[in-house]
């Protein structure tokens, strides 16, 4: 008999196939979110869920009772309970790796726009402010042959420092839980704490997951460290952020500028001072927004669910809730 799944987003007509060739189902395929008391309303009999984003918690728990696997299309995890699933022997499953190249990309995208005042420049040409002999007030900074430090040298961190030697010269900085012989070897990076990286670097890119550990792990003390030159980039967690320390060392010029695709709260309120704020670039959260990619985050979360409810190891079980 097949096992019974809840697919708690709308996703590819492919993936839809693919888990229904292995399960039975039932969807929601709304646009939006799906609702909490919906998605709770309909997990009595569901034996996996798939999922992005919402809390998997006691309450979810109660309500599914036949639960034995959850599988969420995202790198990021924090929304399990982890405790909670050890508790009751339930898998979750996440999608490493198959996004690494695509945030790398935006990552860099938010480097080089943050440097050159991209989308400040593009606002000055078009509300007709563009005059001859104005060059000084459009100077920006230079990317390459600078300080490149990146904090969480994880599959993207690995993939923004290859960017950063090969494409743009940059010398690597980088700190991480256990040091990386391999990346040093082929990037020439050093490893070093927090706090050098943070006095030495031009750019510095924030990479790390949510914990206990990492929350605010950069602010006002780390911010005071860094370069009145520095540019800072977040495309973890917005919670890895002390976001009221950023904004008044932004405000303040104590660092240059950022880029910014995440944020403490989401979505950002109409009168957050960082929309103000010229020198900061923000955007709604799209480091693997693109189709190809989504789309692989999606069929790799199926696969791994119906590899759990098959009675497999899957590959992508999240390291807490391994045996």
């Amino acid at each position: 008999m097949k096992p019974t799944v809840y697919i708690a987003r709308k996703v590819p007509t492919e993936v839809e196939d693919y888990i229904g060739k292995h399960c039975n189902y039932s969807k929601w395929d709304q646009p939006g979110p799906i609702p909490r008391e919906v998605l709770l309303e309909n997990l009595s009999n569901a034996e996996g869920l798939l999922i992005s984003g919402g809390k998997i918690n006691q309450e979810l728990l109660d309500h599914a009772p036949r639960l034995r696997a959850v599988s969420t299309i995202s790198v990021g995890y924090n929304n399990f309970d982890l405790e909670a699933m050890k508790a009751r022997g339930i898998l979750g499953t996440n999608t490493p790796q198959v996004l690494n190249d695509t945030v790398a990309d935006l990552i860099f995208a938010l480097i080089l726009s943050t440097a050159r005042r991209i989308p400040e420049m593009d606002r000055y040409v078009r509300e007709g402010n563009w005059k001859r002999g104005d060059d000084e007030n459009l100077f920006g900074i230079d990317v390459h042959h600078k300080t490149l430090g990146i904090i969480g040298m994880g599959g993207i961190g690995e993939a923004v420092a290859h960017r950063g030697k090969w494409g743009f010269g940059m010398n690597i900085l980088y700190h991480n839980r256990t040091r990386k012989p391999e990346v040093e070897a082929t990037l020439e990076a050093e490893y070093c704490s927090l706090q050098d990286l943070l006095r030495k670097s031009d750019f510095i890119v924030l990479m790390t997951p949510l914990t206990p550990e990492t929350h605010h792990l950069i602010g006002a003390e780390e911010l005071a460290l860094m370069k009145p030159t520095s540019v800072f980039i977040n495309a973890s967690r917005g919670a890895t952020v002390d976001e009221e320390a950023l904004i008044k060392a932004l405000q303040t010029n104590k660092i240059y500028g950022a880029g910014l695709d995440v944020f403490e709260r989401e979505p950002l309120a109409h009168d957050n001072p960082l929309l103000s704020l010229p020198n900061v670039i923000t955007l709604p959260h799209i480091g693997s927004s693109t189709e190809q990619t989504r789309f692989e985050m999606a069929m790799l979360a199926a696969q791994s669910l119906v590899s759990a409810l098959q009675g497999e190891t899957p590959a992508n079980l999240v390291k807490e809730l391994r045996s």
